[in-house]
């Protein structure tokens, strides 16, 4: 067991970090994630498909902003100490308002409704992979190229 708070950006034993009150938190959230909102539009908006379609845009969007929470988490916690808004913003904001898991939810009942059921569970299950793959590649990739050393590995 180890004596670091589960959220590296607040430390429970100080009272004043407990709360994390006021607004900065909330409108850093909310600023990135109308722009990660607003770039999955764009993406979107460039690769329609019909409901028995693959959703190839959700796809891709889902899984390449998982890429980007790897690489993001493993800057601001192993290879320098960001701002306490930084992943607010970019994490939960930017990257959160990116990505979009009820969609993909949404695009495998739509696939199913309209009488593709393969369609539908190949996009859940790749999905799924992909975006987890996505993850650990971000970290890793992150990690080889910041030269940061894992312990035990």
């Amino acid at each position: 067991m180890t004596d670091r708070p589960i959220d590296p950006d607040v430390d429970l034993h100080v009272p004043a970090q407990r709360a994390e009150g006021g607004w900065p938190v909330p409108a850093a959230i909310a600023a990135g994630g109308a722009l990660g909102a607003l770039a999955r539009h764009g993406v979107q908006s460039a690769m329609p498909g019909g409901p028995a379609d693959f959703p190839w845009a959700t796809f891709w969007v889902n899984v390449s902003g998982c890429l980007l929470i790897g690489v993001l988490m493993v800057v601001i916690t192993e290879v320098r100490r960001a701002h306490r808004l930084v992943r607010p913003f970019l994490g939960v904001g930017v990257l959160g308002g990116y990505t979009t898991f009820s969609t993909y939810a949404d695009g495998v009942r739509q696939a199913v409704a309209a009488g593709a059921p393969a369609t539908g569970l190949a996009y859940l299950v790749a999905t799924m992979a992909a975006a987890l793959a996505a993850v650990a590649a971000g970290m890793w990739l992150t990690r080889r190229i910041a030269g940061v050393r894992r312990a035990g590995g």
